[in-house]
């Protein structure tokens, strides 16, 4: 059954009611007037029309992270009707976009596990969307290699780790590799199943997913370079975290993985247009540090990792003009979390009386 198809026989109010909640994003003017705003209170006020029955249970003045959890709780909501709802490709579709989630709960519990934290109080720091059914059995292992033999046998992500992983890697130093390898071998592997796949390759989701994927294999391989400077990571051990697709692979990825310093990374993404210029927006490369990659003094004050944001926000809005297409649940959920980060950084701007800050990093969708 071809893609189209499936939407407009099977499941067509999926893509409605996906393409509903894209509506009920916030907008320019209600961004406007959370910016006015005095207190923790007014905001949550403000945000009453689209949040007010996940808000309802809030204290006065909440705490920031408190607002946070229940804007999220919206989003998981939403996402977990349409999870029930979706058969067929659409129905793994979906499970895929909870992979990623899933690779960071599992991380965060083999951290606790390595500092013996009761890994039964890091379950309620886990990611929602990246909750799995045995995600509690976890918890009984009581060192790294039950966790890890664990891992391999009830959760999705046993693909990932095998052939990739032993157990013995599982430790505090090689926590953030082993946390790129899970997303390589995960990204890798969404990428193949939406360009080969029978219902979906050759599709609009197959076209759509392929760039937004290859988007963020370039961000994850560009991120890792940038943050490996300083630290003991081999370039040969840098280099088998780079996804194996994307625009810079693989010239790119090979260049990256011997760059020095931020001006080779500038020097590997030269070919590519849109990350030549965030480089030269942030005034990263020539004679510079790497201080702008979450902020500093580049155009408007953003940072690498603004401008990466507004790239996914733009990918994700082109999304929704087209027709007959997973890739609008994919692009609805990274518009939302955009939202929360949005609401997030307004709140705590406000909660620390520094509202000035507050406009260079706001994207509006």
């Amino acid at each position: 059954m071809s893609e189209g198809l499936f939407f407009n026989i099977t499941s067509g109010y999926i893509e409605g009611i996906v393409r509903g909640y894209r509506n009920t994003l916030l907008t320019g003017q209600q961004y406007n007037n959370l910016t006015q705003c005095e207190t923790i209170d007014d905001v949550k006020l403000q945000l009453g029309p689209a949040y007010g029955d996940y808000l309802a249970s809030l204290p006065p003045n909440p705490s920031t992270s408190s607002l946070a959890d229940k804007t999220l709780d919206k989003l998981v909501s939403e996402f977990r009707y349409v999870q029930a709802n979706a058969t067929g490709a659409l129905s793994k579709f979906m499970d895929y976009l909870t992979y990623g989630y899933m690779i960071d709960n599992v991380a965060l519990l083999i951290t606790g596990t390595l500092h013996e934290r009761d890994t039964r109080e890091l379950l309620e720091r886990c990611h929602p969307l990246g909750w799995f059914e045995t995600m509690p059995a976890l918890c009984v292992a009581t060192n790294i290699e039950e966790l890890y033999n664990s891992v391999l046998i009830e959760t999705p992500l046993a693909p990932y780790f095998k052939g990739s992983l032993s157990h013995q890697d599982l430790d505090e130093l090689n926590i953030e590799i082993i946390r790129n390898t899970l997303y390589k071998n995960y990204l890798e592997d969404f990428y193949e199943w939406v360009n080969s796949h029978p219902e979906v390759a050759g599709t609009p989701t197959s076209e759509v997913m392929s760039e937004a994927l290859e988007f963020e294999a370039d961000r994850r391989s560009i991120n890792i370079t940038l943050n490996s400077f300083g630290t003991e990571l081999a370039k040969q051990d840098r280099k088998k975290l780079y996804p194996n697709f994307g625009k810079l692979h693989p010239e790119g990825t090979l260049m990256l993985s011997r760059a020095d310093d931020p001006e080779g990374v500038r020097i590997a993404v030269d070919g590519v247009a849109d990350y030549r210029a965030f480089f030269d927006q942030t005034g990263m490369g020539s004679n510079s540090g790497v201080g702008n990659m979450s902020g500093g003094a580049g155009d408007e004050g953003k940072s690498l990792e603004d401008l990466f944001y507004e790239k996914e926000m733009d990918l994700s809005k082109l999304a929704f003009t087209r027709q007959f297409t997973f890739s609008i649940v994919y692009a609805w959920v990274k518009l939302r979390e955009q939202e929360i980060r949005n609401i997030t950084w307004i709140a705590e701007c406000i909660a620390q009386n520094q509202k000035d800050r507050i406009g260079n990093y706001i994207s509006v969708f």
